[in-house]
């Protein structure tokens, strides 16, 4: 098959014109085009009094390298080339030496998915609930201001992304096309099959449930095997070399080809590592507010016109600033037509994300604002980033009632340096509730000064963003993880623990589903060939 890239339409266009055109670019008849697939769908909105719909498209036709010689030069029509996956290796039979996988987010579950693909049964630990489980626990905080530790936005089946937007896309390098993996089996678990092609796919946290419930069966029915309510307490190294795992169960599971793959929040975990002599060291994240407003607003910015058109959807955007003050203010995680949402894992602490519906139909547009640090921020220790969070989330939850209502400020009197003390047009969405007054005391000086400045430039990119009545909220610390775990280039092992493979997000290799499932996929087969004597 080729491809041809850049087929452009108008918006509303009548399905038979992408045909004609596909005929046209070439230079065929219609008895030529033995058929044709849509790769990529794609919007510029940069006119937003006519939005255009960018095709990329396979196409088969009867001759097709006579199509290419005729088209010799032309950079938007190449063979399509293969973005089927291959496994790197199979377990031989009678295979005993089982894998262990610790966490069951997006990496975690395609580690083990990979694993069990390629025969070799692995065993993952979890140590929250499985999924269903964890919503009931997760919206137990939310409705009724009940904490359970091992049991929230954070630690369970799926992991934090299941209580996210569900953006499936990434801006990482996949030269091996690990991301039409991770989508292909997405869909082969029940997820809308337009993920395949829409520029900016997402699936949402009540498709995600069943999703991941259907990708653990898959995992089960190839042998192998899922441990919840199993958290990992010590680790057994032996000459730098992994030998076996402590269990919050009381077990000792030997295991010598681990993945680590426990996710950005899992600081008593980061502890034991440290304490074992793993490797770690602090990285930059950032710190910041959720910013809530009306998602119509956003629509007209972005779309104009075409505001509402059900091809479009709810808009989204992306915005940065360099300030003054040598600090980057930009969006994070924006979640169209969504929800503020407690992340918190911890008790006495406060901590917000955003969530979406696969409909993105809810009042509000929310985004993290968000400041980005790094260790000459919180200087002296490798763990000392995960101190600086808990010092502002405790902060928040103070500021908050100490309820585990979260602080929020309207955004004219944030820029005014005044408390807030009525709403306005902007109901905030998140849950149990939030208690207004001075977010000025949230976050550090430093901070809160760059997000002053960066608020009237953004406004400037998006007319509105600064309304008097949008709504801050407080506070986004978990934006990703504070350490990373070095791993070697090659082998994908720590640096000075042979047969750990830290992994994900956690380990400050991934931030989002699309990125921890592709490290997910590396890692299984870096392990899968370390087993069975080969090298990557």
């Amino acid at each position: 098959m080729l491809r041809l890239i850049d087929v452009q339409l108008p918006l509303d266009h009548p399905e038979p014109a992408l045909k004609q055109a596909v005929l046209a670019r070439l230079g065929i008849d219609e008895d030529a085009l033995l058929g044709y697939t849509v790769f990529r769908r794609s919007y510029d909105a940069r006119r937003k009094s006519a939005v255009t719909l960018i095709y990329t498209v396979d196409v088969e036709l009867s001759d097709e390298a006579t199509v290419l010689r005729q088209h010799a030069g032309d950079r938007t029509l190449l063979p399509t080339p293969d973005t089927n996956y291959h496994y790197v290796t199979q377990a031989p039979a009678g295979f005993t030496n089982r894998p262990v996988v610790i966490g069951m987010g997006p990496c975690g579950l395609f580690a083990g998915l990979i694993l069990a693909q390629m025969g070799f049964r692995p065993i993952i630990l979890e140590r929250g609930k499985s999924v269903r489980e964890r919503t009931k626990d997760t919206f137990g905080l939310w409705r009724k201001r009940v904490l359970h530790p091992e049991s929230n936005v954070q630690f369970g089946e799926g992991g934090a992304g299941t209580f996210s937007d569900g953006k499936l896309w990434t801006q990482v390098k996949d030269p091996k096309h690990y991301g039409r993996k991770v989508l292909t089996e997405f869909v082969k678990a029940d997820a809308p099959p337009e993920i395949l092609y829409v520029s900016k796919p997402h699936i949402g946290t009540f498709r995600l449930v069943k999703m991941v419930e259907l990708m653990r069966s898959t995992i089960e029915a190839l042998g192998g095997e899922i441990r919840f309510e199993t958290r990992v307490t010590d680790m057994e190294i032996d000459n730098g070399r992994m030998q076996a795992l402590h269990l919050s169960t009381g077990e000792r599971l030997e295991a010598d080809h681990v993945v680590l793959a426990v996710g950005h929040s899992a600081r008593d975990t980061f502890q034991m590592l440290y304490d074992r002599g793993v490797h770690v060291e602090a990285k930059p994240f950032s710190i910041g507010f959720r910013i809530e407003h009306p998602q119509g607003l956003i629509d007209r910015c972005r779309f104009g016109p075409s505001a509402g058109n059900p091809i479009l959807g709810a808009a989204d955007y992306k915005l940065v600033h360099h300030c003054g003050n040598g600090r980057s203010v930009y969006s994070f995680c924006m979640c169209p037509g969504g929800t503020v949402v407690a992340a918190t894992s911890e008790p006495g602490r406060v901590v917000t994300n955003g969530m979406s519906q696969y409909s993105r139909n809810e009042r509000n547009a929310n985004a993290g604002i968000v400041v980005g640090i790094t260790p000459d921020d919180y200087p002296g220790h490798p763990l000392a980033g995960i101190e600086f969070q808990r010092q502002w989330e405790s902060r928040a939850f103070e500021l908050g009632g100490g309820d585990y209502s979260a602080p929020g400020q309207l955004v004219g009197d944030f820029l005014a340096r005044r408390p807030s003390s009525q709403l306005g047009t902007v109901q905030p969405s998140y849950k149990p509730g939030v208690k207004l007054g001075d977010l000025a005391s949230a976050l550090p000086d430093y901070a809160i000064t760059a997000l002053r400045e960066a608020l009237p430039v953004f406004d400037r990119q998006i007319r509105g963003f600064a309304m008097n009545d949008a709504v801050l909220t407080g506070v986004e610390t978990r934006t990703s993880s504070p350490i990373r775990i070095r791993r070697d280039d090659d082998s994908l092992q720590s640096i000075n623990t042979r047969g750990l493979y830290p992994a994900g997000e956690g380990a400050g290799y991934a931030g989002g589903i699309m990125s921890a499932g592709i490290d997910g996929i590396r890692v299984a087969e870096a392990v899968a060939l370390s087993m069975v004597g080969k090298s990557r």
